[in-house]
């Protein structure tokens, strides 16, 4: 049985790829809006 099955999904509203929850963001997983850092740098660009 596959644990990570369960996980919490968002889309990221640049590349609109759906991305799931990550230990790295278990303290601000609610303020966790873009799937890598190169969307986060992007943001600007999205259209």
């Amino acid at each position: 049985m596959h644990k990570k099955a369960h996980l919490p999904e968002k889309t990221c509203p640049v590349c609109n790829r759906p991305f799931a929850w990550r230990k790295k963001w278990a303290k601000d997983w609610d303020s966790v809006r873009y799937c890598s850092e190169r969307c986060r740098r992007s943001k600007g660009l999205a259209v």
